[in-house]
């Protein structure tokens, strides 16, 4: 029984030699596929109508065709690129969010957008009404801290 687990895994290892596997827009349609089945248990529960549900296995089978085809792919320049463009997409995006998270989470300071430029200025909490200039661009604020 032991030779063919290893049998198995030597052939399984010689059949994904050279292919794309798993990268960061695989794992991001992953986590899509998986909301996705979510929000269709709920629109069965919901509706009670499988007509939706339909739908959403027609997308489901989709993505995970199309997941399963990038992973198993040999092509890896193009897949390196689609990841590449994936990636510059979403890293100033994670970026925000994640500074958007550490500003909520900061209860020793006040953050306000500057209106001409859209930078954050960020000021001690509990100061009262103070005057903020814009770091970037000069512009001048009025805010209660």
């Amino acid at each position: 029984m032991r030779q063919f687990f290893s049998k198995l895994s030597s052939a399984l290892h010689r059949f994904l030699y050279g292919r794309n596997g798993a990268d960061q827009l695989g794992t991001a349609m992953l986590a899509a596929y998986l909301i996705l089945c979510v929000l269709r248990m709920a629109a069965v529960l919901i509706t009670r109508s499988h007509h939706a549900a339909n739908l959403f296995d027609l997308v489901l089978t989709v993505l995970a065709a199309v997941i399963l085809w990038r992973c198993l792919s040999k092509n890896l320049a193009k897949r390196r690129a689609e990841n590449a463009r994936f990636l510059a997409w979403w890293r100033p995006k994670r970026a925000r969010l994640t500074a958007a998270r550490a500003r909520r989470k900061d209860r020793d300071h006040r953050y306000f957008p500057c209106k001409s430029c859209g930078a954050v200025c960020r000021v001690p909490a509990g100061k009262g009404h103070i005057e903020i200039t814009c770091p970037k661009c000069g512009n001048t604020l009025r805010v209660k801290s």
